[in-house]
C-alpha cells in the first residue's frame, strides 16, 4: 500500500491539495454558500476517515485537515486554471507511486469532495441541486482527473 512516506515532503503537500482544489473549484464556480460548501468538503474528509482501511493512502490524506494551495488568485479564473494544474499534477504524482486501484481511490475522493460542495447549495429556486456553473466546474475537475 502507498502512503505519505512513499513521497518526497513537497509531492505530498500536492497530493494533500488535490481534493480541496476540488472543492475551491466549485466553490468558486458561483457567489454565495461557502460556509454550507466548505462543511460539505470537511464531511468527506470525516466520511473517509470513517471507512479506514480500504487505502492507506486515503487513510493518511482524509487523516490531514484540507490543505489548499496558498498562491493569491487575481482571478476566479485564474484561481480554477491553478487548481486545475495542481489536481493534474497531484493524480500523476499518485499515479507513479501508487497501485492502480488506489490511483482509482484518489480520482473517486476527489470527484466526490466536488460533487458533495457543489449540492451543499440548496438556496437555488428552480435549478435543481447543480447548477451549470457547477455542472461545469465538475467536468473541469473530472478532466484533470485524467484516466
Amino acid at each position: 500500500m502507498t502512503g505519505s512516506a512513499d513521497f518526497e515532503p513537497q509531492e505530498w503537500e500536492a497530493v494533500l491539495e488535490g481534493p480541496t482544489s476540488a472543492g475551491l473549484i466549485v466553490m468558486s464556480a458561483e457567489r454565495g454558500g461557502s460556509f454550507r460548501e466548505a462543511f460539505a468538503m470537511a464531511k468527506v474528509f470525516a466520511e473517509a476517515r470513517a471507512e479506514h482501511g480500504e487505502s492507506e493512502l486515503l487513510d493518511e490524506l482524509a487523516a490531514h485537515r484540507p490543505k489548499m494551495d496558498r498562491t493569491r488568485a487575481g482571478s476566479p479564473e485564474e484561481l480554477r486554471e491553478h487548481a486545475l494544474e495542481r489536481i493534474g499534477a497531484a493524480v500523476a504524482l499518485v499515479e507513479r507511486r501508487a497501485s492502480e486501484e488506489e490511483l482509482e481511490r484518489y480520482r473517486r475522493f476527489i470527484e466526490t469532495v466536488a460533487r458533495r460542495v457543489a449540492e451543499a447549495k440548496d438556496e437555488r429556486a428552480g435549478e435543481g441541486p447543480i447548477s451549470e456553473s457547477e455542472k461545469e466546474a465538475i467536468a473541469a475537475v473530472e478532466s484533470a482527473l485524467g484516466g
